[in-house]
């Protein structure tokens, strides 16, 4: 700082050989934030820089990786796989969890104990304190099911705790550690997966909750507008991202 754009062009290239498109635009948008905050002259949008970005979508194009969609279908076979022991226990409330919030992993483990509430229909929800979408904590209400409630309320139990975070991590002993880490999540899943006996699919991650749990409200006929209010997406064309991969291929949604 101070950069040019001629700086930022040759940045764009070197990046070009290492990273996804994806993540040189964050970067370019990170950069453009900084300039700005710091009152430093903003050439991102210089025309170097410009056609620097349309030659690296050129080589390497704009298409995203999209997660593998874990359906209800998939959620009951790696369901079936959790014991009684804690981390079986712990893995059940996962699954659960994740599909019926549609949250990110960061959001997914971020869920309290004390973020169940029972509403007065007698219905259960969870608090989102806050989210991608929603820095400033304003929080929002996700209705959940009696099933995920009652499975969290066993756990609670065998925690013994009334307040903390609900996923934990278990020790090599099986005994209950502290908050699992967004890291550990994707691990779990995959390590299900294959014991589910689905390793011919794409490896599962945090977002296929999202994708899967999207896919079958779509199949069941749910309007556009409540899946991404059920999802946290302001925006039609980041929904359809999620879906368009997805819908009318081989792969099984119920």
């Amino acid at each position: 700082i101070p950069a040019t754009a001629e700086r930022l062009a040759l940045y764009v290239e070197e990046m070009s050989t290492k990273y996804k498109s994806a993540t040189i635009r964050r970067r370019f948008n990170s950069l453009s934030s900084l300039f700005y905050l710091t009152r430093n002259p903003n050439p991102v949008r210089d025309p170097e820089v410009t056609l620097a970005m349309k030659r690296m979508h050129r080589q390497i194009g704009r298409a995203q990786k999209q997660a593998s969609p874990l359906t209800m279908k998939y959620l009951e076979q790696m369901k079936r796989k959790c014991g009684n022991t804690n981390r079986g226990m712990r893995d059940k409330v996962l699954l659960q969890l994740g599909y019926e919030t549609m949250r990110r992993r960061s959001e997914i483990c971020s869920f309290k104990f004390e973020d169940l509430q029972q509403m007065p229909n007698g219905k259960y929800s969870l608090l989102l304190r806050q989210s991608k979408t929603d820095q400033y904590a304003q929080g929002r209400l996700i209705p959940i099911s009696d099933t995920l409630a009652n499975l969290i309320l066993k756990w609670q139990n065998k925690v013994g705790t009334k307040e903390g975070y609900i996923l934990r991590s278990i020790r090599k002993d099986g005994t209950i550690g502290d908050q699992l880490s967004s890291a550990s999540l994707c691990n779990i899943l995959v390590d299900l997966q294959y014991r589910s006996r689905l390793r011919h699919l794409p490896n599962f991650s945090g977002h296929s909750f999202r994708v899967g749990a999207a896919l079958d409200l779509l199949e069941r006929g749910v309007p556009l507008e409540k899946i991404m209010l059920r999802g946290g997406w302001g925006a039609k064309s980041t929904t359809l991202k999620y879906l368009a991969s997805w819908v009318g291929s081989d792969i099984e949604v119920i």
